[in-house]
């Protein structure tokens, strides 16, 4: 069957359409992106003002048409942190509703993890281990824990990416003052969840989803894009170290220009580097690898685990 996965994020809105089978790898058909970035469109009350909102209604009835083009059966509509945590979060889903006939499932944080984690859990395998998943987000990191297709822990921290920078970085380049109040902040909010984690033991395997780190394990030298998606793709906690300093000196244009980032992504890059820095040190992680599959695959891959057997 062809299942859509319309996943309403903090920095974009992703159709991912997928031909998936019960017991079969899902494949890959079509995606489609429009950016968004909710996270900075917040008001001073958090609310989402009248222009995000209209860019959504919009955005979210063209995902719609081309999921039907594509001969969608089935579409699975979520959102994540940026309208969890918009204080008119009922107001923007009653737009969305009433306007395209979309009903989008707000995800919680622990639901957001879990679905990661299941992904993750799925493309490595049995064989990985006891697993350590982060993912950092627009809006917020996930972290889980555990040996089973369900995590053993599962947390979701206000520390994603666009979030921080909107609020904490706000010049280009930032001043360095505000990069050593976000690190300082970014450790004491990771902090209170390690021990949540370490009491399960050492990980055998740690991973990574999100593209804030596949643009770091880029810049660190792990291969593009362009050498498929079965490629080998790590991170080391000693090449993050020497990127930080480098990327709170650059400004946004100038991060442009470094392989693998994007210009919608660059000027959230040293928020999500820091979360990144933080977390890798914090859990004692010296290298972790890459996944492919994210929240979009776990939501397919839940909902397949719930279709009728024949």
């Amino acid at each position: 069957m062809r299942l859509g996965v319309l996943d309403v994020g903090s920095n974009t809105v992703h159709l991912l359409v997928m031909d998936a089978h019960p017991g079969a790898r899902p494949l890959p058909a079509h995606s489609h992106k429009a950016d968004l970035r909710l996270a900075e469109l917040l008001d001073a009350d958090g609310a989402i003002g009248p222009e995000g909102i209209q860019r959504l209604v919009t955005i979210t009835a063209d995902a719609v048409h081309i999921a039907e083009d594509k001969g969608c059966e089935e579409v699975l509509p979520f959102a994540t942190s940026a309208i969890r945590d918009a204080s008119n979060a009922d107001e923007v889903l009653k737009r969305v509703r009433e306007e395209t006939g979309v009903e989008l499932t707000v995800l919680t944080g622990e639901e957001e993890a879990r679905l990661t984690f299941l992904a993750a859990r799925r493309w490595f395998g049995w064989s990985a281990g006891k697993l350590l998943l982060l993912d950092i987000g627009g809006g917020s990191l996930e972290i889980a824990y555990g040996m089973d297709e369900e995590p053993h822990a599962a947390v979701s921290l206000p520390l994603g990416a666009g979030r921080l920078t909107a609020g904490w970085l706000p010049g280009d380049p930032p001043a360095p003052d505000d990069v050593k109040a976000l690190r300082r902040h970014v450790r004491t909010e990771i902090g209170r969840t390690v021990g949540e984690i370490a009491r399960f033991g050492p990980p055998d395997h740690v991973v990574a989803t999100s593209k804030t780190f596949k643009q770091l394990a880029r810049l660190a030298g792990a291969p593009g894009s362009g050498e498929g998606l079965y490629a080998q793709r790590v991170l080391s906690r000693t090449s993050l170290v020497e990127w930080v300093p480098k990327l709170a000196a650059m400004t946004a244009e100038q991060r442009c220009s470094l392989p693998g980032v994007s210009e919608g992504r660059a000027r959230q890059l040293l928020a999500g580097a820091l979360v990144a820095e933080g977390a890798m040190d914090l859990f004692g992680v010296e290298e972790l690898e890459i996944c492919p599959w994210a929240l979009r695959e776990g939501v397919i891959l839940r909902r397949l685990d719930h279709l009728p057997t024949a």
